[in-house]
């Protein structure tokens, strides 16, 4: 007897939430790279924010395209399998 897998709201939950661990990834390597490159070319007060905020941005487009991505990717494995 084989299961068959029809779990797809589980597997939609589980691939944003890693798209979202993936963003949260980019945002820590962004801002340690970003501060040390600011830091170079403004002072402190504005070195660290705009390290910050362009961590952020960028944290936030990297969890939507990965969480889109394997969204996508797991509801056609749903469908086809």
């Amino acid at each position: 007897m084989t299961a068959i897998r029809r779990s797809s709201r589980a597997d939609l939950i589980s691939a944003w939430g890693i798209g979202v661990g993936i963003g949260l990834i980019a945002l820590q390597l962004t801002w340690l790279i970003g501060a040390r490159l600011a830091s170079v070319f403004w002072d402190p007060p504005v070195g660290p924010t705009v390290a910050f905020a362009s961590a952020c941005l960028i944290g936030i487009v990297v969890a939507a395209v990965a969480g889109r991505r394997l969204a996508r990717k797991t509801r056609t494995e749903s469908v086809v399998g």
